[in-house]
């Protein structure tokens, strides 16, 4: 009997121990840092990509089957490590390179991350990514385009967003389209805040135009914390380019918006970097006054019914009814590869989780994004990343106009403004 009643407490203790086991599982969280510019200059495109992630991790761990092939979504939670569910812990990085590489320590060290993602602003994802380097941490980047950023040596970055070198490449062969149509475009001059982003852009668009015979006739750097750009209207309107390409953050932006208006002055085309120009508060503050401006994208919202369609009406619930934009679906983006990988590695063992990164090979229909896939080289740079061109014509949404294949309607001509 005694014996019997040993075998008997074995049992159940073995038995509470699957059970316990199994809850265990169950409650799993894996943690994910994110950093963004929460407050500062670019403080609207931070709070844009925090929504655009907490849209991403209520579909990872709710599950939503209705948005076909987009991987860990037909589940709730991660089905690679039972059903574990997807935290992200939050840091605000002000905008600041030294701030945001500290958020990464703290991230990393304290809060205990398997993973970052971030971090907006090239400058501060140069920084903190050092730091997840450091620590054999991977970051996964799905915006910022400095082509610094995976010249490094690293082996824990890995970036989805197409580079500045791509974007040059597209601005390139649109003027050269639009000149054969009739457009005057031989004086291009390049306007760019000066941090890590805009000066890296502006490099790689001279570099690439002067090797096409297309060199830069005028280059204007500004500070980003600016609040006064007259003398640099000023030099545009003196010189009179054919095209304007702006490279600036939100606060930048519409005070480039405002000031060409109030100074009358016009350029025959602007082309914007993204960025500020692609914010919902640029949009908002200052759309109806820069009408007919060009863009670079890789998103489009699609039609009712669709993935992104629906992704869409969740992001509007979190982000106060704006719709996803270019810079914060690319931020998801980025976050839903990471995501996938974490899933594929079954696993939150960091060197695992790296491996799985290595071996992505998402095809388009696997995206919210309109890339050819998701493949990295070894240097962590997604080599499928493609783009085009859109046109604010309403003032308040850009539509696709270039290339044709991809277009919704024609390029208009000139620049309207205000």
């Amino acid at each position: 009997m005694r014996l019997k009643h040993i075998v008997g407490l074995l049992s159940a203790v073995a038995m509470s121990a699957v059970i316990a086991g199994s809850a265990a599982a169950q409650d799993k969280t894996v943690k994910i840092g994110a950093i963004f510019p929460l407050s500062g200059n670019a403080a609207s495109a931070g709070v844009h990509g925090k929504a655009a992630i907490e849209t991403a991790v209520e579909i990872i761990n709710s599950g939503n089957p209705a948005l076909g092939n987009l991987p860990v979504t037909k589940n709730a939670g991660l089905k690679g490590l039972g059903g574990a569910k997807v935290e992200v812990v939050f840091a605000d990085n002000q905008g600041s390179p030294a701030t945001g590489q500290n958020q990464a320590l703290r991230l990393i060290t304290e809060e205990k991350v398997v993973a970052l993602t971030g971090a907006y602003q090239s400058g501060v994802t140069l920084t903190a990514s050092a730091i997840a380097e450091k620590y054999g941490i991977p970051f996964v980047n799905g915006e910022s385009v400095a082509a610094n950023l995976t010249e490094r040596g690293f082996k824990w970055f890995f970036r989805t967003t197409p580079v500045a070198g791509d974007f040059a490449r597209i601005y390139l062969d649109f003027l050269k389209e639009m000149k054969a149509g009739g457009q005057k475009v031989d004086n291009v001059a390049l306007v760019h805040e000066n941090t890590e982003y805009g000066t890296s852009v502006a490099n790689v668009i001279t570099g690439l135009f002067k090797e096409n015979g297309l060199p830069i006739a005028q280059d204007i750097a500004y500070s980003a914390n600016t609040t006064d750009v007259q003398s640099q209207v000023l030099q545009l309107k003196d010189k009179k380019p054919d095209v304007v390409i702006m490279i600036s953050y939100t606060s930048d932006a519409i005070l480039y918006a405002k000031t060409f208006q109030a100074l009358d002055y016009k350029p025959p085309m602007m082309i914007a970097d993204n960025a500020g120009y692609s914010d919902p508060s640029t949009l908002k503050a200052v759309g109806k006054q820069i009408q007919g401006i060009f863009n670079r994208s890789s998103f489009a919202i699609g039609t009712a019914g669709s993935p992104t369609f629906l992704i869409n009406e969740i992001y509007k619930k979190k982000s106060g009814g704006d719709d996803l934009d270019d810079t914060a679906a690319r931020q998801m983006q980025g976050f839903f590869v990471l995501v996938d990988a974490i899933d594929r590695a079954g696993s939150t063992e960091p060197a695992k989780i790296q491996a799985a990164l290595k071996a992505t090979d998402l095809k388009p229909d696997q995206l919210i994004m309109g890339y050819k896939g998701v493949k990295f080289d070894d240097k962590g740079q997604n080599v499928l990343a493609a783009g085009l061109v859109i046109q604010l014509q309403d003032g308040e949404n850009y539509v696709p106009v270039w290339p044709k294949q991809l277009a919704k309607t024609a390029p208009v001509f000139p620049y309207k403004g205000w």
